[in-house]
């Protein structure tokens, strides 16, 4: 990993100084969503064909291992993003017939990895990408503990270890051009843009064709937003999603607690704990939803 010892204790040091004036290290910036004008993806899941086009072009792109043939999506079977594939569809037999669910990293607006990310290696660009930087993570994998879609993943095998994850092709989109999965997406399930046009699409295909989509935008409001919106005929937990999570951001549960403590030595332990509960097991309450 890419952070030496000194660097380590360094950043130890400057923690336990930002906690005991009030200032926040490592913490995603505290932006309401409706202000954020960042990129996202916009997955009409009822155009989707499971051709897994989006898996192959992904793994080409970050040097992956090529998706085996006989690794389809089938029904029953839950296929899982690893250090080795940044994204997969699955098959689902719903209220309305078979359906594909793509996932892969959400792309939070306020990413509880980039909150529990002691030296910043975990870090939300102003393009909306939730990038891992190689030299900046010390390998504690508390962004693997704090993610609310269980999303990160270590190279536990590998003697140069990695977090591999969706980064949305960051370099590409640098380089002006569409992530790899929507470019290769032959039934246009996929869509790139400016998030607050992505919703407005959204909104208008439901108005349109209302007998066609469960009227809800998953990650309009989920975790506090996410760069990653989806449309569906059916409510998603037939598609595998989880809609229990809280409409506010995780990082906004620890915030008075971040201010309090002095110490990263008390602060870490309880606020991944704090994270990780409230957002493996807690539902959503009802006042989230407005």
């Amino acid at each position: 990993m890419g952070v030496d010892r000194r660097n380590f204790l360094k950043a130890l040091g400057l923690t336990g100084v930002a906690l005991g004036t009030g200032k926040q290290l490592g913490a995603a910036p505290a932006e309401s969503v409706e202000d954020d004008e960042f990129y996202g993806i916009l997955y009409d899941s009822t155009w989707c064909a499971g051709c897994q086009g989006c898996e192959i072009a992904c793994a080409e792109a970050n040097g992956l291992p090529e998706v085996p043939l006989e690794d389809v999506p089938e029904v029953g079977k839950i296929r899982k993003t690893d250090e080795h594939r940044r994204t997969v569809i699955n098959a689902y037999e719903t209220s309305q017939g078979e359906f594909f669910m793509k996932t892969q990293c959400m792309q939070c607006a306020q990413p509880a990895c980039a909150a529990a990310c002691l030296t910043k290696a975990m870090y939300k660009t102003k393009d909306g990408s939730v990038i891992w930087r190689e030299n900046k993570c010390m390998g504690c994998r508390y962004c693997m503990i704090s993610c609310p879609f269980d999303m990160p993943k270590f190279e536990y095998h590998s003697t140069n270890p990695k977090i591999e994850k969706c980064d949305m092709c960051f370099e590409r989109v640098k380089e002006g051009k569409v992530p790899a999965c929507v470019e290769a997406c032959p039934a246009e399930a996929l869509t790139f843009g400016n998030r607050r046009e992505l919703i407005a699409e959204a909104r208008r295909r439901i108005a349109e064709f209302p007998g066609m989509y469960h009227d809800v935008i998953y990650g309009e409001h989920e975790a506090g937003g996410t760069g990653w919106l989806y449309l569906s005929a059916v409510p998603f937990d037939e598609l595998g999603l989880n809609t229990k999570l809280q409409k506010k951001s995780y990082p906004e549960l620890t915030k008075g607690f971040l201010y309090s403590v002095p110490s990263v030595f008390v602060l870490a332990p309880a606020l991944l704990l704090g994270i990780h509960s409230a957002t493996k097991d807690k539902p959503a309450k009802e006042d989230d939803n407005e």
